[in-house]
């Protein structure tokens, strides 16, 4: 049976796609998210976290003029909200605040003006200088009272942790929470986000709404997957991932449950109907994975204001993800793709290369190197890897050319698995704006390719992947009979060794100890660890796995380190 109307509080939780430092623009999401919910009948709406300057904002934050238009931008919303019909309405949205220091805060808007302001931390830096602060009472927590009901916040990682604000919150018994979060993507993170959210009711007593952005920032995709759990931790409503959701609930809620730092309102709303948002069933993980990869390019492509994108096709399985990435994300309209062969190429690849382009409708065109690769070697006498890396590199010129002649943005296809051990040539392969799947890993490549002709055929489609590009040995193609394997383990092996070393932060004792050969792991890692500074010259690509390079793990490009030293 649903509680009376007087226990329930009709609350919306707008999941939006915010852009970092377009303030006007995000305003009038924000407006257009309010009124909204307005006609749904709500009397609460919880935006994410920083929505008014999106997020994250880096060293932004330390230019003051950008602090003080985020803090102008959210107090005239506030006059603007009450001027559009909304100002009963309780708004409550994340801002970048400004006392001389950057702060990221919650503004809680109500009758034309800002009511109160609650602070989780400084910015930019990370761990740095933690501050919880209740501008309304200058305590640590914040607690309102709105329409009867006593109403606590926190933000993003208050959530994370049982000490600080999640204590002081259940120590005043608020009857319920609000929670903006900027939580990036991760695989799997989505349940570990109800397990907490759920984990955190309970120890408060209360419901909470945990209201998570979504959209693609630089290296960084954001899945939104907010949700409403109840007093016990059972989910309430919870929203789509990866795209916008407007998730308009009743909460059941005790009325008058603390001493409320500041009372906003104590009529309470009798409704006469009730609000159930459905509960978005979570994805599969290999439709996750590859809904994350297609919206950060989408919007890396998007709020750049890039028009189109190209690649190389080599017939391979790397360049025919990327590209049925980029169409997925772009149209077939927006993505070209370019066959580079040398004379090394064999006709299989570029037959494959071909048909990709034929199956994705894209447009397609094949330029021969081998010309031109001659030009450079007529300069220099060139052998070897030298010799092999001029045909790389004169791919990833060409490929810039048309990108500097017809506008287009370059897209790398190299996997984490390469990026980990250095099986690339910089300013070869290397080349690009972006590079989608530079945190997906070899074996995960394949298992996306098939998930993805899978989909295809079960909606009565044409599989868009060559099945010759999946099952063929790996080749650079850059000599003759070259493998992939000749220079690396095979990657089912070497996957294995690079998600302990790298995702999970294993030595080489601990991989040896997980059954790996000794030479074989002491290899992997000297490969890796040698190799930083081609990581350090790598296009941005999105985040998916625990430990990305360049966003969460970085090593000295100049270091004599070695285990065992």
């Amino acid at each position: 049976m649903p509680p009376a109307n007087s226990d329930r509080l009709r609350v919306a939780s707008a999941q939006i796609n915010p852009i970092v430092g377009d303030i006007k623009g995000n305003i009038a999401k924000i407006l257009e998210g309010v009124v909204a919910a307005k006609s749904q009948g709500a009397s609460l709406v919880l935006f994410p976290e920083m929505v008014v300057t999106g997020y994250p904002v880096e060293d932004l934050a330390l230019r003051p003029a950008f602090r003080k238009a985020s803090l102008r931008a959210t107090e005239s919303l506030a006059k603007e909200l009450a001027a559009k019909g909304c100002g009963e309405i309780l708004v409550c949205i994340g801002f970048l605040d400004d006392d001389g220091r950057p702060l990221n805060s919650l503004a809680l808007i109500h009758g034309g003006e800002i009511k109160a302001k609650y602070v989780k931390r400084h910015l930019p830096n990370y761990g740095v200088f933690d501050e919880f602060r209740n501008f309304a009472a200058g305590s640590g927590t914040l607690v309102v009272r709105f329409q009867g009901v006593d109403i606590g916040v926190a933000i993003c990682e208050d959530i994370w942790r049982d000490e600080g604000p999640m204590r002081e919150l259940a120590a005043r018994k608020p009857g319920f929470v609000l929670v903006p979060n900027g939580s990036p993507y991760e695989r799997s993170k989505d349940d570990l986000r109800l397990e907490l959210v759920g984990k955190r009711a309970k120890q408060i007593g209360a419901p909470i709404l945990y209201t998570n952005m979504f959209g693609g920032q630089d290296d960084l995709v954001f899945d939104g997957d907010s949700m409403a759990v109840n007093g016990s931790g059972e989910l309430l409503a919870r929203s789509p991932q990866f795209q916008s959701d407007l998730m308009v609930v009743d909460i059941p809620v005790q009325a008058k449950t603390s001493s409320p730092d500041l009372v906003i309102s104590e009529d309470v709303k009798i409704l006469s109907d009730e609000a159930r948002a459905p509960i978005a069933k979570t994805l599969p993980e290999a439709e996750e994975i590859w809904s994350a990869l297609v919206l950060g390019l989408r919007d890396y492509v998007e709020k750049n204001g890039f028009n189109s994108v190209v690649l190389g096709l080599s017939g391979g399985i790397d360049s025919a993800v990327v590209a049925t990435i980029a169409v997925d994300a772009l149209g077939r309209d927006r993505v070209f793709g370019v066959s580079l062969p040398s004379k090394y190429s064999s006709e299989h690849s570029k037959a494959d290369a071909a048909d990709l382009a034929k199956n994705l409708g894209i447009g397609y065109r094949s330029i021969e190197i081998e010309p031109v690769v001659q030009g450079f070697l007529k300069a220099t006498t060139l052998q070897g890897i030298a010799e092999e890396n001029v045909q790389a590199r004169v791919r990833g010129s060409l490929l810039m050319g048309l990108s500097n002649q017809e506008g287009h943005l370059v897209l790398a296809t190299g996997n984490k698995s390469e990026l980990a051990v250095g099986y690339s040539t910089l300013y070869g392969d290397a080349v690009g704006g972006y590079a989608p799947i530079k945190d997906v890993f070899k074996v995960d490549v394949w298992r996306l390719a098939k998930w993805r002709n899978e989909k295809a055929r079960g909606e009565g489609s044409a599989a868009p992947i060559p099945e010759s590009s999946i099952n063929k040995e790996p080749s650079a193609e850059l000599r003759p009979g070259q493998k992939d394997s000749d220079s690396l383990p095979n990657y089912e092996l070497l996957d294995q060794i690079l998600e302990l070393y790298i995702d999970k932060g294993g030595d080489a004792s601990a991989i040896i100890n997980a059954g790996h050969e000794r030479s074989l792991v002491e290899r992997v890692i000297l490969l890796v660890d040698r190799a930083e500074y081609k990581r350090r010259q790598y296009p941005p690509g999105p985040k998916v796995t625990p430990i990305a390079f360049g966003k969460d793990r970085r090593l000295p490009m100049t270091s004599r380190w070695r285990e065992g030293n």
